[in-house]
């Protein structure tokens, strides 16, 4: 039998009201007790999102951006179209054995289902943990570089929050962008700061309504660096943004990260091998998590379905000291092949499911570094987007 996972975790910690709203916090003694509320809660659902084999279902695409890979399989970019496909990923079979937690968008979070019943409770009932994409966007970064940018969504934050909160979700996310570009010596400081500003700021604000975040610096991929600069300025980045998160009086153990894999730039001509793709990865992020922080889950990043399988069992076959777990966020490197079995065709149904049950098979192997590669079905083929936005 399938427990709801909020019913869960809120049996474990003794949390007797863990849907009712946060309070206003009006002072810092408030702001401190406010924590002080949803410690526990914070602390078992962020352990719960990274138990060991399971990892997280990104489908929190904005309506442009699942519109978008929608009338790429000839359907119309409508609220029925994206209740359908969501619908789909949600009621997989055993979807749960794999994946711990979906990360949604606002309108899939208060969505139902053809039958009618709210897309929190379908989650719960396979065991998947409700999240929230909270950040509305990159913007252009004035006084940073040409092309650098701020994430924006800090403004009436926390009432969006309580909201969420009492609707079932448990833990947010927030995407922030860099990009690398020697020659103009990006990211600039000013970028950095900016990121890891927002950054915490937002997982204060989280935590005070109960949710954990999801901590998203993303390195993006475009450009022809190699992977030893990817890993200086990764370290940099992630290195400040744990700085200002602990300024800001967040708790760690309540919260997670998802970054980029230390990968080369796209364009990059020395191709690195994988072994060290892994070793650079797990070295920069040794180097840079407080061991409080109980895990990573990697964002794809536009890196192929397979690879990005290859890679994080790569990643998790290394011996390291640092005790947090390693393991998975994907979106495109979860939904690709999916999508496009599905083909918007009702008699596709159960071979989509099938698709995506598959590669969330190969990520949970690839999360305890047993992943055999090839042995699950897959479209090979790159997933990368210029200048990505969601």
């Amino acid at each position: 039998m399938k427990f709801s996972t909020v019913a869960v975790i809120a049996a474990v910690v003794g949390v007797a009201d863990a849907f009712a709203p946060a309070p206003r916090a009006a002072s810092t003694s408030a702001l401190s007790m406010s924590l002080e509320k949803y410690s526990d809660e914070l602390k078992a659902t962020a352990a719960a999102m990274v138990s060991e084999g399971k990892g997280l279902l990104a489908c929190d695409e904005s309506t442009g951006t699942v519109g978008s890979r929608l009338e790429s399989i000839g359907l119309e970019n409508n609220e029925e179209n994206r209740r359908e496909w969501r619908q789909l990923l949600f009621t997989t079979p055993d979807i749960g054995d794999y994946i711990s937690g979906a990360i949604l968008f606002e309108e899939t979070l208060y969505q139902d289902s053809k039958e009618g019943k709210a897309f929190v409770d379908l989650l719960n009932e396979n065991g998947i943990i409700p999240g929230i994409k909270v950040d509305t966007g990159l913007k252009p970064l004035c006084g940073g570089g040409e092309g650098e940018t701020w994430c924006s969504g800090l403004d009436g934050l926390y009432d969006k929050c309580v909201l969420h909160y009492a609707k079932g979700a448990r833990f947010a996310k927030w995407r922030t962008a860099l990009r690398i570009d020697v020659d103009q010596g990006f990211p600039t400081d000013y970028a950095i700061d900016e990121a890891a500003h927002g950054l915490s700021r937002y997982a204060r604000i989280c935590q005070e309504a109960g949710l954990v975040p999801i901590v998203e610096p993303e390195i993006l991929i475009d450009g022809d660096h190699d992977i030893y600069t990817t890993a200086k300025v990764q370290e940099r980045v992630i290195t400040t943004v744990y700085k200002k998160l602990q300024e800001c009086g967040v708790m760690l153990e309540g919260t997670l990260l998802k970054p980029s894999m230390t990968v080369c730039g796209v364009d990059c001509e020395d191709k690195p091998a994988v072994e060290e793709i892994a070793r650079m990865t797990v070295q920069t992020l040794s180097r840079s998590i407080p061991s409080a922080m109980p895990g990573v889950t990697f964002l794809s990043g536009g890196i192929s379905e397979e690879d990005s399988s290859i890679y994080l069992n790569e990643i998790n076959k290394i011996d390291r000291v640092a005790p947090f777990a390693l393991t998975f966020s994907f979106s495109r490197a979860l939904q690709s092949s999916c999508l496009k079995t599905w083909n918007g065709k009702e008699e596709n149904y159960k071979a989509a499911q099938d698709q995506l049950l598959a590669r969330a098979k190969a990520n949970s192997e690839a999360s305890t570094g047993s992943y055999k590669p090839g042995s699950q079905p897959s479209m090979q083929e790159s997933l990368y987007v210029k200048n990505y936005v969601y």
